[in-house]
């Protein structure tokens, strides 16, 4: 039988890596977002330090990928601003986000279903690539040259996710929890300075939890990426975080170490729905 997760994934990994977490990467600042009379958030604040794994979590509806689709300039919100690091903005595009160094997954597999695993991991190249157009389509010379050298890094995430047996295969054949790997890869093929992870066991079973529990606590180490995940296991949740954000119908109710979080009697009331 499996072992429980807790057992899996102890938490010292997060004591062992409060030394390495420095000044704030990213700040949130007064952030309200609406959809008509709809409020999603409502004067959110907070931060997330370099190094850090950053949870975001809540019940269902507590605006939890709103805020990562505010975060990364999917959506603009009303009110407050993002400094990010150090220059502050109150709108961007998703595109000016990606060349600032955040990279995202996504709640629901977000791939190209028709292209293999590893020419899905080349997509996330793209933004470092330098050649024109023209020479890209010729795939000669310097184009040839540079496809060359990054695909040598992209080997080398492959060989990180431990995803070689599958790298020329269609991820539209791929089970879900593959899936959620080469997206995971095709993240950090654009080397992200904070990456954004929606959800990123759901629909996992607790094998695939722990195998990617592994590789988000070795994403965080072995090249230093500053992680904010959102997810609903809070096994998962306590083990992996250095600090946790609560959020509720939009509202900020908690902030804190996991062991601060997990005894707040607004958290408790909010997931047992005592509150509303």
């Amino acid at each position: 039988m499996t072992a429980p997760y807790a057992e899996i994934v102890p938490n010292a990994a997060s004591a062992a890596r409060s030394g390495r977490i420095g000044d704030r990467l990213l700040s949130v600042e007064n952030v309200s977002l609406s959809f008509g009379g709809v409020k999603a958030i409502t004067d959110v604040s907070f931060d997330i330090r370099k190094g850090e794994i950053r949870a975001i979590i809540g019940p269902n509806g507590a605006g939890k990928t709103s805020m990562l689709n505010v975060i990364n300039g999917f959506y603009h919100p009303q009110k407050g601003r993002i400094t990010f690091r150090g220059k502050t903005r109150s709108k961007m595009r998703p595109f000016e986000a990606a060349y600032g160094g955040i990279a995202r997954t996504f709640q629901n597999v977000a791939l190209f279903r028709g292209m293999s695993a590893l020419d899905n991991i080349m997509a996330g190249r793209t933004l470092k690539m330098k050649r024109s157009f023209f020479w890209q389509l010729l795939r000669y010379g310097p184009a040839l040259r540079e496809e060359v050298e990054h695909r040598k890094f992209v080997e080398e995430i492959i060989d990180f996710l431990k995803i070689q047996d599958i790298r020329r295969v269609q991820v539209g054949r791929l089970p879900y929890g593959l899936q959620k790997r080469v997206e995971l890869g095709r993240a950090l093929a654009m080397e992200p300075d904070l990456l954004l992870l929606d959800e990123p066991m759901a629909g996992m079973n607790v094998e695939e939890k722990e195998d990617m529990s592994r590789f988000i606590l070795d994403v965080n180490e072995h090249f230093g990426t500053t992680i904010a995940l959102i997810e609903h296991d809070m096994g998962v949740v306590m083990d992996l975080s250095d600090r946790v954000v609560v959020l509720d119908h939009g509202i900020k109710i908690a902030d804190g170490t996991p062991d601060e979080v997990k005894a707040n009697q607004a958290v408790i009331d909010a997931y047992l729905g005592v509150a509303h």
